[in-house]
């Protein structure tokens, strides 16, 4: 069974820090792959991203999908880390990370989980800037992306 390390974050995210953290506590695996998300500023429209999330219900849905990820690809570790609350643009929102004894593994592992908080992580975000709010839903290319794992 992996190792899993779930975290709801509110304060600020610091993925070099996790990144440091997972790598000394899982290097031996042999492979440790990692992925960072940042909000992006959509040409200054959008300054900050808001997520929602229900306590409880949210982390539920992170640890299914790190479940989910860590048994279908052979991870010995993996870590998801994501914010909460409101994010300013450029600040780190998600970082996810995953050990095993091959490269590809922990790549697929890290891609397929960050395609499935995506599009279905128990989140809800809202944009903010200067054309104020609006809701954000998945886009038909998140979509996409997490389809092609269902034919593989």
């Amino acid at each position: 069974m992996a190792e899993l390390d779930i975290r709801l974050v509110e304060d600020a995210l610091d993925a070099a820090a996790a990144n440091a953290e997972f790598v000394a506590a899982h290097g031996a695996a042999g492979a440790v792959a990692t992925f960072a998300g940042m909000v992006r500023t959509e040409a200054g429209a959008v300054d900050h991203l808001y997520l929602d999330w229900y306590p409880g219900m949210t982390e539920a849905s992170f640890r299914e999908i790190a479940e989910a990820a860590a048994a279908r690809f052979d991870v010995s570790a993996l870590a998801v880390h994501h914010r909460c609350g409101r994010v300013d643009a450029g600040q780190a929102i998600v970082f996810i990370a995953a050990a095993s004894r091959h490269r590809r593994a922990a790549l697929q592992a890290v891609d397929y989980a960050m395609d499935r908080l995506k599009s279905e992580a128990a989140l809800w975000k809202r944009e903010g800037g200067r054309d104020g709010e609006r809701w954000v839903e998945p886009r038909a290319e998140d979509l996409k992306d997490l389809e092609r794992w269902t034919h593989e």
